[in-house]
């Protein structure tokens, strides 16, 4: 089963920037909810964001007013800009997809390492 692949990890330095992005190959892409998690070393999986069907948008607390998410339903790809980094951001992150006709479906991960 193809899974979804993501890209744009790295090291950066508190307060610098990082676009990551997430390729979501398949016809419901449209339809779904697309979500990034991450997980920090010895902590739990956590959610970041969340794009609806419709573009409406859910952030965590933590990263309010930093980050965004957004979609391209034309490429199946979903986007996390990332802004004002701090060393509390370093995780895997991962691209997460909910499907209304389909399995969810999870990416590999990449690395977000934030310097101080």
């Amino acid at each position: 089963q193809v899974q979804l692949v993501e890209s744009g990890g790295g090291l950066v330095q508190a307060g610098g920037s990082l676009r990551l992005s997430c390729a979501a190959p398949g016809s419901g892409f449209s339809i779904s909810t697309m979500s990034w998690y991450r997980q920090a070393p010895g902590k739990q999986r956590e959610l970041v964001a969340t794009i609806f069907r419709g573009g409406v948008t859910n952030y965590a607390d933590s990263v309010k007013g930093r980050f965004t998410i957004s979609r391209d339903n034309a490429k199946n790809m979903v986007y996390l800009q990332m802004n004002s980094l701090k060393p509390e951001d370093t995780a895997v992150y991962y691209c997460n997809q909910v499907q209304p006709l389909g399995p969810t479906r999870w990416g590999q991960g990449t690395q977000v390492t934030v310097s101080s």
